[in-house]
């Protein structure tokens, strides 16, 4: 089923999700690695990683807000769940298109007023600008903590709901049933 059903999300849904949080993943690794690379050329290899993976999570978090807001449906909240979890759990999943979106808005605004493509994508002789002195640099790094900080709580409110619950939670965001 490609759609979503009132008690489970759909194909299309799962995996727009699981691939994103896999990718997700990936950048705040290169990101971390980058930011904390000291040799430049290790840095740039990072980045020509990075940027890429990003304009893909962009690509698939924008799939994912036209899917929900042209074609399908969310499942209902969970059974048996307070009021407050619902609203936090909304409040959460939007969170976490507003730190994609500004961490994507972030690393263009670096990319661009540094002028650090020449180096990243492999001109001869091209040096890789101290990203620091530009000011997308804050932002994009909070974001990048904040966001490690929403993928642990989101994640550890999927385990509660599914080993302490009892609700199997992580069954509605996979394949099947």
């Amino acid at each position: 089923m490609l759609k979503s059903r009132p008690d489970r999300y759909g194909a299309i849904a799962v995996s727009i999700h699981w691939l994103s949080a896999v990718l997700i993943l990936a950048l705040l690794g290169s990101g971390f690695r980058a930011a904390n690379a000291e040799d430049a050329a290790t840095k740039a290899g990072l980045l020509r990683f990075h940027i890429p993976v990003a304009i893909i999570v962009l690509l698939l978090t924008a799939l994912r807000l036209v899917w929900w807001w042209r074609f399908d449906r969310k499942p209902a909240p969970v059974k048996a769940s307070p009021r407050w979890q619902a609203r936090l759990a909304r409040f959460v999943h939007v969170a976490f298109y507003v730190f994609i979106l500004g961490m994507v808005a972030s690393g263009i605004g670096m990319m661009i007023l540094s002028g650090a493509a020449p180096a990243v994508f492999g001109t001869p002789g091209a040096m890789l600008p101290d990203f620091t002195a530009y000011p997308p640099r804050g932002p994009h790094g909070l974001g990048a903590l904040l966001l490690v900080g929403l993928l642990v709580f989101h994640a550890g409110a999927a385990l509660f709901h599914q080993l302490v619950r009892g609700d199997h939670l992580l069954r509605r965001m996979w394949y099947g049933g």
